[in-house]
Parts: C-alpha cells; structure tokens; sequence
C-alpha cells in the first residue's frame, strides 16, 4: 500500500510588526533631527529627551489603557499638577518622610482615576464630559491649597525619583520601562488584559459574554490616573518643588497624539502598548528637535494638533476599511478540515488508495 501524500504546508506570508511603521517613522525623525542640528543626538540632549519622554510615557500608558476601552481621560495633565503639589505638602506641611509620601501620592492618583471610571459607569455621562470636568477640578485643587505658589522640597531623598542614573540611565526611564513591561504582559497574558480589548471591541458583546463593564472601566481609569501620579512624582522630584501648574501645558495632547499615532484606536479594542510608546517617544522628539533647532513655542502646539488631526483621520478612515494595510490584514488560520478536503480534490484518480 502506498502511503497518502503529505498535505502541503504552505507558505504564510511574512507579517510585518504593527508597529514597524512608526518604529521607522521615529528613526527618520531622529536621522533628520541630527541632519538639521548636531546638538539633538548629543549626550546632554538624549538626557532631557529621555527625561520628557518618561513624563509623556507615563502619560500615554495609562490614556492607552482607557483608550482601549473606547474611552478617553482628559484628565492626567492635570493630575499630575495635583500629585505634585500633594507630595510636596506630604513632606514638608505634614511632615512625612518621602518613601511613605510617594506611595501616598500614588493612591490619590489612582483614586482620582477610580472616581472617574465609577461617574462614568454609575451615571453614564460619556468619558469626554466627565474627564473634562475633572481636569477642572483637578487643576484648581493644588491652586487653591498653595494659592498658586511653589512648594520647595528639602528632602533630599526625594530628588532619587526624577534625577538619580542607575547604570547611567535616568531613573523614570528604568521605571517607564519596568510600567511598558508589566503593561505588556498583562494585556496578553492575563484574562483581565483580554477583557479590556473586548470592551473596546464590541462592549455588548462583552457584556453578554459575561465580562464585568463596570470592573473594567474602574480598572482602566484607575490605572490612567495612576500612570499620571507617576509623572506628577518625576516633575517633582526633578524640580524639588511642589509646582501647581505641572503637567498642564501639552502633556495631555502629547499623550494623545503618542497613544493614537501609534496605533491605538480612538474607538477602542485596537493597538498596542509598545506601539503607543513608540508614538509617545516620536512626539517627545518631534518637540524636542523644535525646541533644539529655537522653533517658536507657538508652532509646537499647532505641529502636535496636525499630527493628531493625521493620525485620528487616518484611524478613522482605516477602522472604516477606506485604507488597507497589507501587514495589517486579518488573516483567519486554515482548519485542517479545510485543508484535508483540499488535498483530497488535488489528488490523482486512484492516488492514496491501495492496489489490488
């Protein structure tokens, strides 16, 4: 008897990375920053890209983690404000050494976060009108408490946060990476990280799936807030100052524009973590380069709002299926039933059956 034929293995094609695009988007910025001026890829330079990227890192981690969900939080520029007006009056108003006023400060970002997430699910106001208001609120806390006055720091302790360089690299960029890690593993690996996708994928859906809406959107929110606690920390600390208007110029469109050029979708259920970092990174060194090259601060907002505008037109049009990306496309996996009935139809009159 002679054996059946193999099935033929065929050739899937190579799948480019999602975030290969920007990821060479952000080389060529780099390569025609240190064309146009030679100071942008210096020692010094790279320092205080590094240290405003962690900022907008932060920012742009936990705005991805509602933005999956379909939400939005306008609220972390000004809860960084907040966070690092309240650990500056932690330490020097209440006393407290700065190891117990960090992990403080962090659960007032998170909770500022959770009471957006429980508004948003208790009353159904949508994400916009809720974080707006709390960014509001937000701001004007710090403000009233300091009367819009700096709080210097003396601990200084609490400079390690924002100024200390382990094995030469900057500390928040070491704690944004450890953050871009868990964050990673987390939505691939654990149920919960999967729950998140399919409430921003189809919230219905995921309701009648059994998934808990409302432990999501606390989560998300909770984490945002969190994210932003931790930029409230770095400027803080870099600073040695309780500074009431931290956070509140462009960080809250740069976390934005970083999160939705990298691929995260404003509608919910798309992207990723490392493709919103990339994002978050080519912003920070888009405003770097100008600042670098003497471009006018009035520019830089109106750089940020084109490349917001690219980038959420450009999602709109792709999540409407009007552009197509090959790399990009869904490609559903052949069952092997399929691929048995299709051998079977190529094979030769009496092949795979023995003879007499």
């Amino acid at each position: 008897m002679r054996q059946p034929d193999k099935a033929r293995v065929q050739k899937q094609p190579i799948r480019i990375p999602p975030e290969a695009g920007i990821a060479l988007v952000f080389l060529l910025v780099m390569l025609g920053g240190f064309i146009a001026s030679p100071n942008f890829l210096t020692v010094s330079n790279l320092m205080v890209l590094l240290l405003n990227g962690a900022v907008i890192g932060f920012l742009c981690l936990g705005q991805s983690f509602v933005l999956l969900t379909g939400g939005i939080d306008l609220s972390c520029g000004s809860i960084v404000a907040m966070t690092c007006v309240v650990a500056a009056l932690l330490m020097e108003n209440f006393g407290l050494p700065w190891q117990l006023a960090v992990p403080i400060v962090l659960a007032v970002g998170a909770l500022t976060g959770l009471v957006n997430g429980l508004i948003i699910e208790r009353t159904g106001v949508p994400p916009f009108i809720v974080t707006f208001a709390m960014m509001g609120v937000a701001a004007s806390i710090p403000q009233i408490i300091t009367g819009a006055e700096s709080i210097r720091v003396t601990q200084i302790g609490y400079s390690l946060i924002g100024q200390s360089k382990p094995l030469g690299i900057p500390f928040p960029v070491l704690a944004l990476l450890i953050a871009v890690i868990i964050a990673v593993v987390f939505l691939r690996r654990s149920v919960t990280g999967t729950h998140i996708y399919a409430v921003g994928g189809n919230a219905d859906a995921a309701r009648l799936a059994g998934i808990s809406i409302p432990r999501i959107t606390l989560l998300v929110y909770a984490i945002s807030g969190l994210c932003a606690a931790c930029g409230g920390l770095i400027y803080g600390s870099r600073l040695m100052t309780g500074y009431p208007t931290a956070g509140r110029g462009d960080e809250l469109f740069f976390s934005i524009a970083g999160a939705v050029v990298g691929g995260v979708s404003l509608f919910g259920g798309t992207g990723s973590i490392i493709g919103a970092m990339i994002g978050a990174m080519l912003i920070a060194a888009i405003s770097n380069l100008m600042n670098v090259m003497n471009v006018s601060a009035y520019w830089q907002p109106l750089v940020i709002g084109l490349i917001i505008l690219f980038g959420v037109t450009f999602d709109t049009l792709r999540t409407a299926r009007k552009i197509t990306i090959p790399w990009l496309k869904r490609r559903k996996p052949i069952s092997k039933s399929i691929t048995k009935s299709q051998n079977q139809r190529t094979q030769q009159p009496g092949e795979g059956h023995a003879n007499p």
